[in-house]
Order: C-alpha cells, then sequence, then structure tokens
C-alpha cells in the first residue's frame, strides 16, 4: 500500500542522513587536508612535480582511510543495534507483560491517555510486537538504520572528488601562485560543498555555506599557526 503524503511535491529528505553525513564529511575533508598538504609542500617545494606527488599521495591515503573509517565506525554502530534487537527478542519471548507495560509508559510519557496508551500497546504488540519496540523504544528505524557499505562509498568518493580540487588548482597554477591560487579555489570549493549538502537536504543554502567555509578555513589557519610555531612551512 503506497503511503499518502499531505505535500507530494515536497519530499522529506530525512532519507539522505545516512549518505550525506558521510559525503559531506568526505568532501570536507578531502578539501581541507589536502589544501593544508599542497601549501605545505608547496611553500617547501614550488616545483609541479612534487606538489602533484604529495596531492596525489593525499588524495588516495586520504580516501582510504576516510572509506575504511566509515565502513569501521557504521558497522560498530550497525552491531550495537543488532544486539539491542536481539535483546528485545529475548526480552518478549521470556517478559512479554512486562514489555508491554514498558510499551505502555513510553506511549504514555508522550502524552496518551492511560486507556489509550494501553489500546495502542496492545494492538500493535498483536499486530508485529518485536517492531513496536525496535521503532518506540529503541528508535531505530529503517529510514535510519545504519548503513557501512554506503556510508564508506559516500565519504571515500565524495573525498576523491574534493581532493582532487585543490590538487589540479595547485598543478595548474604557476610555481610562484600555487599557495594563494590553492587557497582561494579552497574557500570556493568549501562554499561550493555547502551550498550542495543544503540543497541535497532540503535546507537553506547561506547557513550551511558559512558554516562548511568557516570551519574549512579555521581548521586550515590552525594547521598553519602549528607549522609556525614549530617552525615548519605548513
Amino acid at each position: 500500500m503506497t503511503t499518502p503524503s499531505a505535500h507530494p511535491g515536497k519530499p522529506h529528505y530525512i532519507t539522505r542522513t545516512n549518505w550525506l553525513r558521510a559525503a559531506v564529511l568526505g568532501a570536507n575533508d578531502g578539501i581541507v587536508s589536502v589544501s593544508a598538504l599542497v601549501v605545505g609542500v608547496a611553500a617547501a617545494d614550488p616545483g609541479p612535480q612534487a606538489v602533484m606527488i604529495a596531492g596525489v599521495a593525499g588524495l588516495v591515503a586520504g580516501a582510504m582511510s576516510m572509506a575504511a573509517g566509515e565502513y569501521v565506525s557504521v558497522s560498530s554502530q550497525a552491531d550495537t543495534e543488532r544486539a539491542d534487537i536481539e535483546r528485545e527478542k529475548t526480552a518478549l519471548r521470556d517478559m512479554p507483560e512486562a514489555e508491554l507495560e514498558e510499551l505502555i509508559a513510553i506511549y504514555e510519557d508522550r502524552g496518551l491517555s492511560r486507556a489509550t496508551a494501553e489500546t495502542v500497546a496492545q494492538e500493535l504488540t498483536q499486530n508485529d510486537a518485536l517492531g513496536a519496540h525496535i521503532r518506540d523504544e529503541l528508535g531505530l528505524s529503517d529510514i535510519h538504520a545504519a548503513n557501512p557499505l554506503q556510508a564508506a562509498l559516500a565519504s571515500g568518493l565524495t573525498f576523491s572528488v574534493a581532493a582532487a580540487i585543490p590538487v589540479v588548482a595547485a598543478v595548474l597554477a604557476p610555481s610562484a601562485w600555487i599557495i594563494p591560487t590553492v587557497l582561494i579555489v579552497t574557500v570556493f570549493a568549501l562554499a561550493l560543498l555547502g551550498a550542495l549538502g543544503a540543497i541535497a537536504g532540503g535546507a537553506p543554502r547561506v547557513p550551511a555555506i558559512i558554516r562548511v567555509v568557516t570551519w574549512g578555513v579555521l581548521a586550515m589557519a590552525v594547521t598553519a599557526g602549528v607549522g609556525w610555531l614549530f617552525g615548519v612551512a605548513v
């Protein structure tokens, strides 16, 4: 049965949160980390070959690291979710009355009267007891279920695409202009990332752009500050 919608022309974007979070994280890290790497290498050796090697190496290593990190971390989340679901299965088998009372209490806390909460809990339990507890007690749903492979692919792919931007800018720029070119391109890339992320999530663009650019520039400034503090060009 198709679920009716009160606003069919304006769909919800909540179903995109899993891959969108990983994609934005990967792209942001790709832009900031590889830009900082390219600028650091260019400050020490502005030759195009050295810059390109460092940039490509940072791109490949970063993409693999992001993909592996997302897969491992989201897999841990998925393991926790499965373990909680198994505990609910056991509790429903061994203590069905206590689990029903727990469900009733949840609905009462949400504002239903005792009588209504009992009716709702009993009907949902008869229809799909485990599904009711997964949804209302654990707060899990198919929309938010952890998907390690999806997160890994989204993060690794967007990191690679985003990291290629400062690398290409550095290779195409004259040696004397590599650093300012990369910095300017990085700011524009961060602004574009903020806008694209907002569009994909159906959110306001200006706050997203400001947030991404501000934190990206801050991260690069801190990196440069640490390099200056220790007398290293970063």
